[in-house]
This record gives structure tokens, sequence and C-alpha cells, in this order.
């Protein structure tokens, strides 16, 4: 009996690898400005980074924070498997530093009047796992 994929399916769910140092340093209380600096591809501590700043009004420094987070966590996302599409599951642990940065990335676009960015990034957040953009922006959350 011969099987046949399920093209309709699409590609798989892309997981990202765990930096246990980096989350157990941030987990201690360090500083996420200090994580980022000594792991620079983390893109929790960006998005801690970009969260901590908007909140505090500083829009323009926050999606600074977050371009960087949200950039280096695409990296990541290609090294693992990812095509530029399929979804990145918010229930697995090391995806959501990119997660985080993709809202935080929207929020702090549309704050500084980059609409078209802030839609794209909500999109992409909703086409990666509606659970990350039901946690992140429709509940207006920031963590998880």
């Amino acid at each position: 009996m011969q099987t046949h994929e399920n093209l309709l399916s699409g590609p798989p769910p892309t997981l990202l690898p765990d930096n246990s140092e980096a989350r157990a340093m941030l987990e201690s209380g360090a500083k996420a400005a200090d994580v980022a600096a000594r792991f620079p591809a983390y893109s929790l501590a960006w998005a801690s980074l970009a969260e901590d700043y908007f909140s505090a009004g500083h829009a323009v420094t926050s999606y600074a924070f977050a371009r960087t987070g949200y950039h280096r966590g695409l990296d990541q996302l290609r090294r693992a498997g990812w095509k530029g599409h399929g979804p990145i599951p918010w229930e697995h642990e090391p995806n959501r530093g990119f997660l985080r940065c993709l809202a935080a990335l929207s929020r702090a676009a549309n704050a500084i009047g980059e609409k078209d960015e802030a839609e794209r990034c909500t999109q992409f957040l909703r086409d990666s796992d509606p659970q990350a953009y039901n946690t992140l922006m429709a509940s207006g959350g920031t963590s998880g």
C-alpha cells in the first residue's frame, strides 16, 4: 500500500532551540540589557527590553529593541528550517521571545505611525500562532 503525503497540511511547526543559560540568567533577575549583551541572539531579552521601554513611554527605543529581537529571531527560525511561513507555536517556550518581539514591534510601529508595518507584524503573529496573538495582542498582554 502506498501512502501519500498530505500536501494541504502545510509546513510543520518550527521549534526554536532553548538557550538555557540565557533563560536562567533572565529568570534569576539579571537585567534584560545584560542578558542581551551577553546573548545577543536571545530574542526574549530583546522582547523584555522592548516591552519595558514601551511601558515607560519610549516607543522609538521599544521599536529598536523589538526590531533587533525580531531579526535575531528570524535568523534562528531560518536555521531551524523555517521557510518564511508556517506555525511558530506559542506553547513551545523558546519560541516566545520571537513572538513577543513580533507583538512588541507591532505595538511600537503603530505608536510611531508605521501603520503598514504594524499591520504586517500583527498578521504575521496571527499566522504564526493564533494563541500567541490572543495572548499578546487581543488581550493586551505582553508575556506568558
